[in-house]
């Protein structure tokens, strides 16, 4: 009985140049069998269906594992092949592909959305709620990217279900969906790009993510996983035949740490891009991420809590870092990389449960980092 539970949890792992031990930021030595052996006993103690961990030290993938179930009504195990829902993972990986057309000057992040589109943007349908608002003139790549355009998250969760503006873009963070929508539009419609396939060739081929896609594939469906609520309740995984830039990348451990690792490092990126990027452009003043709007106000100034472009950023005892979440009702996943070190985690889950054992996780094995968990918020579990 003990050996199939250990199989279950440990669903594979791909160790690049396997050292003796991968060192935490504070000087800790892990072993494969530490590493083990502290996810699992986290996933015990909180009940966490499936998770898998990515670490990269120096700009280079250390240890890839998966722990857990992808599907726990069929007993089936997680692994480092797996299709996982990158939920909003897609607007960082979007965002380096934003950057590579910011290099090649077929964007400016500066200049008005509007004036790449051949009309005025409320003549679109989504668009016409702004049509007595001229603040949509004054939107930028930039805005989008550093999350201050003014929108809600989600235009649905509007009273009236309409997209509205609510402070002067680029003066206020509040975290947008639609606005990385807005970007993905703008690029589609005024540039003539397709989004999809500009991901395809820039990100998922360079890194060679092999089962990475931002629409669902037939090839997919034999190993993937399903998602549970916080209370165990299955979510089935959503094939999506859409792409959207704010969150329909379907990838897995092994793929996505592939790519944060290359991001670590700026390949494919000028200097000047990759350092754009992972900048402070706006301060986060809200208690909380979510809801966007009508946040009490707090404090983060002792870490320098905000948001570069596609990038949250804040700072630890290490120096300057990097961090993108995602999730959805059964969908946690969190990426966290200190930038002059290239050292990174990459957490992602088919358990809604997961955020509750992030930050012990982050803690244990990358090290102590000023993490705002209660932004998050990722409130970390009780040690015994």
């Amino acid at each position: 009985m003990r050996a199939l539970l250990f199989a279950l949890l440990i669903g594979g792992c791909v160790t690049a140049s396997a050292p003796d031990a991968i060192r935490t930021l504070d000087g800790r030595a892990l072993t494969p069998a530490t590493i083990d052996a502290t996810v699992t006993r986290w996933m015990a103690a909180n009940d966490v269906k499936g998770l898998a961990l990515g670490l990269i030290r120096n700009g280079r993938v250390a240890y890839v594992h998966a722990y857990g179930l992808r599907d726990v009504e069929h007993n089936l195990p997680l692994q480092t092949d797996t299709i996982m829902y990158g939920a909003s993972l897609t607007k960082g990986t979007f965002a380096y592909m934003v950057m590579q057309l910011v290099d090649e000057h077929k964007l400016d992040l500066d200049r008005p959305l509007a004036e790449y589109l051949p009309k005025p943007l409320p003549e679109y349908e989504y668009y016409a709620s702004l049509a007595d608002d001229p603040r949509w003139r004054a939107i930028t790549a930039r805005m989008v990217l550093d999350h201050t355009t003014g929108f809600a998250n989600l235009a649905f969760l509007e009273p009236d279900e309409k997209l509205h503006i609510h402070w002067a873009p680029g003066t206020h963070y509040g975290y947008s969906g639609d606005g990385i929508q807005l970007l993905q539009f703008v690029l589609e419609q005024g540039l003539h790009l397709d989004v999809g396939a500009e991901m395809q060739h820039r990100v998922f081929d360079r890194f060679g993510m092999t089962r990475t896609s931002m629409t669902w594939r037939d090839d997919f469906a034999g190993n993937l996983t399903q998602g549970y609520e916080l209370d165990g309740k299955l979510e089935p995984h959503d094939e999506r035949s859409h792409v959207r830039a704010a969150g329909s990348m379907d990838t897995t451990i092994a793929d996505w740490t592939d790519f944060l690792a290359g991001m670590s490092r700026g390949d494919g990126l000028s200097r000047a891009a990759w350092t754009d990027m992972i900048t402070r452009h706006i301060v986060i003043d809200t208690e909380a991420q979510f809801p966007t709007l009508n946040q009490p106000h707090h404090d983060w100034s002792s870490i320098g809590l905000g948001y570069g472009l596609g990038w949250g950023v804040f700072e630890t005892p290490y120096g300057h870092a990097f961090f993108k979440e995602g999730h959805n009702d059964s969908t946690s996943n969190y990426a966290l990389c200190i930038a002059a070190r290239r050292d990174c985690i990459v957490l992602m889950s088919n358990s809604a449960r997961a955020e509750g054992i992030f930050f012990n996780l982050v803690s244990d094995l990358l090290g102590p980092t000023n993490m705002p968990w209660s932004w998050h918020p990722y409130p970390p579990f009780p040690r015994h």
